[in-house]
């Protein structure tokens, strides 16, 4: 009795290499270029943590009705009660109060909240006025970019304090702006100050990367097609551009903040009379230093420096993110 054996069924070249890969337990999963940067991205153990006390801290200042545990300006007890002011950490009062009795806990999260909110929208502003400009001025070139560069040179020539409070005096006496960018001790004002100084890096990085990319391959291809300078720059050289971007927005608004508590312990900052931030909390750190209330000192200081540091990681961690050359493989 004879039997018959059928020949084997003929494989294509990839299933003899998935075959093979899984039998030598490789894997072979393609990741899209999100999802590797993504990846990359959770991989920087800095930016991590960093984004998780951030989304935290988001939280909780977002949320300040119901997390902080008094109003504003409340005070902790009233005078009738006893004495409230310059009481140290208690748990009536977790962080101390101030001067007048407030508590420091409540206001130094409506302080972040509001200091978050300046860095946030005059690093946005910074941003999308030099990104237009150093794209502009990289992709006309000429004259144009001549002009565009020197005017950035001269405004950062200038030592950045001396600059800010020249040209918010100068802005503050115009009495037909005010309507637009506020009063001079308002937070309004303080954005469109940062505004006014914080492109110019922007601009520079910005045309740097269009000279880099304008005479690539494909903008000559979409030259080629009849593509516009508007189309090029919004399809091709922004999208190709948009870590440096991204990083200069996060370096942006540590600067903010940080220049907003520089320009408010110096007097130039937003007034009482329009909310409080962490400029105003440090303002009143010095004389509290010397008073010996470290409390005073402490939390505000303490609440600047943990903004800078994840501000700093967040924007390290777009960086390894976003540019391929600094993928590790991981």
């Amino acid at each position: 009795m004879t039997s018959t054996i059928d020949p084997p069924t003929p494989k294509s070249a990839e299933t003899l290499l998935a075959s093979v890969d899984a039998q030598e337990g490789l894997d072979v999963k393609t990741l899209s270029p999100s999802q590797m940067a993504w990846r990359r991205y959770w991989h920087h153990k800095g930016a991590a943590v960093s984004t998780v006390i951030m989304a935290f801290l988001l939280a909780f200042v977002l949320l300040a009705r119901w997390t902080a545990r008094y109003d504003i300006n409340a005070q902790v007890l009233s005078i009738e009660q006893g004495r409230n002011q310059f009481l140290s950490p208690r748990p009536i009062a977790w962080f101390g109060t101030d001067d007048i009795g407030r508590d420091m806990y409540s206001r130094l999260i409506y302080g972040i909240r509001t200091s978050l909110f300046i860095g946030v929208a005059s690093a946005i502003l910074s941003v999308v006025i030099g990104t237009a400009a150093g794209a502009l001025a990289g992709l006309r070139g000429g004259k144009f970019d001549d002009i565009m560069m020197r005017v950035t040179d001269v405004f950062l020539a200038f030592p950045f304090l001396v600059a800010v409070i020249i040209i918010r005096e100068f802005l503050g006496g115009l009495k037909f702006l005010t309507p637009i960018v506020g009063d001079k001790s308002s937070v309004r004002f303080i954005i469109v100050l940062f505004a006014i100084f914080g492109w110019m890096g922007v601009a520079r990085l910005v045309r740097g990367q269009v000279l880099s990319l304008k005479e690539r391959e494909f903008i000559e291809a979409a030259r080629a097609v009849g593509a516009s300078n508007t189309r090029i720059v919004i399809q091709h050289l922004l999208p190709n551009s948009i870590g440096p971007i991204l990083v200069s927005l996060t370096i942006s608004v540590i600067g903010a903040i940080i220049g907003e508590s520089t320009l408010s312990f110096f007097g130039f900052g937003p007034q009482p009379g329009h909310g409080t931030s962490l400029g105003l909390l440090i303002e009143g750190s010095g004389q509290a230093a010397l008073q010996g209330n470290w409390w005073l000192v402490v939390f505000p200081c303490g609440a600047l420096v943990l903004l800078a540091i994840c501000i700093s990681f967040i924007g390290d961690g777009l960086r390894d993110a976003l540019d391929p050359k600094l993928d590790t493989g991981k």
